[in-house]
């Protein structure tokens, strides 16, 4: 694995924490735009030479449990997903080897702001119990307040998930930790997993907003399309087990939810 540096100013204040980017070298025109973003607001990101899933062979892929993964989540595993899991487990190892105590991890799609860092370190500050906090997401089901940073934002945590998306979230050494040892084999999307805080015993929360937005090129999705997710699902006796999974999963989230601090 290759870890580069895209940006870099001597004269420059100390960034906050690291900010680690997944990218893969197909990536090119994703890349340019996140240093253009980098440039433009004064970040410097560390590149994770991610794994391109679709230049894996199958029979290569390490570290999967392709059975448990059926009967969780009722398909078969899209090598975007592969590629994807993988490149996040690379990230927070790299994180892992260095000094810091917390680090934000970012998709190469997002679109971020002057005060990205700064709201994401004042709502860390706001939940000191947090090990991880997902700085965007696409849903937000019965979301509770725990608290409020002090640059407005609020944290909490959702009833009903998954909220969906790891493009931005903050993580310390002791979540990355438990993390990496939690999910070093692969048996869901990296998405649905990460979220599992009773699993892992690990403490999640979750912005009420989106901290990071979008950028135009996340519409060329690296993942996969909506008729790959069709081809990839089993049918509908064999998506039982995935079912029951999912319902228990539903009441350990709820009850996490309601008596994790």
């Amino acid at each position: 694995m290759s870890l580069i540096a895209l940006a870099e100013s001597q004269s420059a204040p100390a960034q906050a924490m690291p900010v680690y980017l997944i990218n893969i070298d197909r990536a090119a025109e994703r890349l340019a735009e996140i240093q253009r973003q980098g440039d433009e607001f004064g970040f410097q990101f560390e590149r994770i030479d991610g794994v391109d899933g679709a230049l894996v062979p199958r029979e290569q892929w390490v570290d999967v449990d392709h059975d448990r993964f059926q009967r969780r989540h009722g398909r078969t595993i899209l090598p975007g997903e592969y590629g994807c899991y993988r490149s996040h487990l690379m990230a927070l190892r790299q994180f892992l080897a260095g000094g810091d105590e917390v680090a934000v991890i970012i998709e190469d799609d997002v679109a971020l702001d002057a005060d990205f860092l700064s709201r994401a370190l004042a709502a860390k500050e706001a939940a000191p119990t947090a090990d991880l906090i997902k700085l965007v997401n696409h849903r937000w089901g019965g979301f509770r307040t725990t608290t409020r940073s002090r640059m407005g934002d609020i944290v909490g945590r959702c009833l009903f998930g998954p909220q969906g998306s790891t493009a931005c979230y903050l993580v310390t050494r002791g979540g990355a930790e438990k993390i990496v040892k939690s999910l070093t084999i692969m048996s869901l999307p990296w998405d649905v997993a990460v979220e599992r805080g009773w699993d892992m015993r690990v403490s999640i929360f979750s912005t009420r907003t989106n901290i990071a937005g979008f950028s135009r090129l996340q519409r060329k999705t690296m993942i996969g399309w909506r008729r790959d997710y069709r081809a990839a699902k089993s049918s509908a006796w064999r998506r039982i087990p995935a079912h029951l999974f999912r319902t228990w999963d539903f009441f350990r989230r709820i009850a996490y939810v309601l008596t994790t601090p």
